[in-house]
């Protein structure tokens, strides 16, 4: 039988600083030394300090923090190019007729198109 556990490292350590700073405080109150109070009372605050990040750590935030690191880090998107004022000014005066589009107050000859996505469902 093995008493480790798998992983936890960082909770452990965590655990193990605070735990340090509990025995040295015991030890200054009942041997009544001044001088590791301080001390003590540093090592308990650091070790319940670090025992948040140490679960943190030792669950699925180091996926998180890889994640986030990548989003950061992508390539800025490319600025669009600045258009000429011939393509301004098309822009203004409204959109191009399509190539093989009829005529305004023609109707088209082909019928609509069908939608994408999900299939309606009938109620009835």
């Amino acid at each position: 039988m093995s008493l480790r556990w798998p992983g936890m490292r960082w909770t452990k350590a965590a655990l193990l600083v605070f735990g340090l700073g509990l025995v040295l405080g015991f030890v200054a109150v009942v041997g009544e030394v001044a001088r590791l109070e301080r001390p003590a009372s540093v090592l308990m605050a650091l070790g319940v300090m670090m025992l948040p990040a140490g679960l943190f750590a030792d669950g699925r935030g180091v996926l998180l923090l890889r994640w986030i690191a990548a989003r950061l880090t992508r390539q800025p998107r490319p600025k669009p190019r600045r258009q000429n004022r011939a393509a301004v000014q098309r822009r203004a005066a409204g959109p191009l007729p399509r190539a093989g589009a009829p005529a305004s107050g023609q109707r088209a000859s082909r019928p609509p198109r069908k939608r994408a996505g999900r299939p309606r469902s009938r109620r009835g």
